[in-house]
């Protein structure tokens, strides 16, 4: 299947993603990145109470680190945007915690939203896969403390199809994980592991 019949593949999953009501308890509406056809997907937990209003994953203060992050390997904010798939582990916001912070999905509503995400790997086949976060983490690796996991290209198998997963720390203003050692030069070693896969040298040349 060439380029141009998957892009309009994952325009059409997208309209039909839009509708999702799947999960009555989770906040409208389903918050998606643009409809691009890329060989890096990127994988996040859920949506803040931000990005519904702002129309688009990542649009607040995890997004703004996790963009100064990869701006350090040559791609803005709006490049990225325009050039790399990206899903999450739920697509709706969750709803506040009463003890603080956003309510982590219930198991039921990671599974309902799996399928969004197993049709949208099988749509843009990546070469690379970045979940950020321990909940995106945990859909393609085994439970592991994060010093276990961020900086090492780890495989993950979808059907005879072997894809490099690197995992980063979730960037929210209220995590010091990635400030302070060893997370520090953990976080360091996962980007530069990213900034060296063919898959980010294609959108970023």
């Amino acid at each position: 299947m060439n380029r141009s019949a998957r892009l309009a593949l994952v325009t059409e999953h997208q309209r039909a993603l839009a509708t999702c009501a799947r999960c009555p308890a989770m906040g409208k509406p389903v918050v998606m990145g643009r409809a691009v056809v890329s060989p890096v997907l990127l994988v996040g937990q859920a949506p803040g109470d931000k990005e519904p209003i702002a129309g688009k994953p990542f649009a607040w203060t995890a997004g703004r680190n996790l963009f100064k992050w990869f701006g350090s390997l040559g791609v803005d904010e709006e490049r990225f945007r325009d050039n790399v798939y990206m899903a999450a582990v739920c697509r709706c916001f969750p709803g506040k915690n009463p003890k603080g912070g956003d309510r982590v999905p219930s198991p039921e509503q990671i599974d309902n939203c799996a399928p969004w995400l197993e049709r949208e790997i099988e749509l843009c086949r990546p070469e690379l896969i970045i979940p950020v976060g321990k909940l995106a983490i945990a859909r393609f690796l085994a439970e592991a403390p994060l010093v276990e996991t961020i900086g090492r290209a780890h495989a993950w198998a979808q059907g005879r199809r072997q894809i490099d997963v690197i995992p980063l720390p979730h960037p929210s203003g209220a995590s010091t994980w990635y400030h302070v050692e060893p997370g520090k030069t953990l976080t360091r070693k996962a980007l530069a592991l990213i900034g060296k896969h063919p898959a980010w040298a294609a959108i970023r040349d």
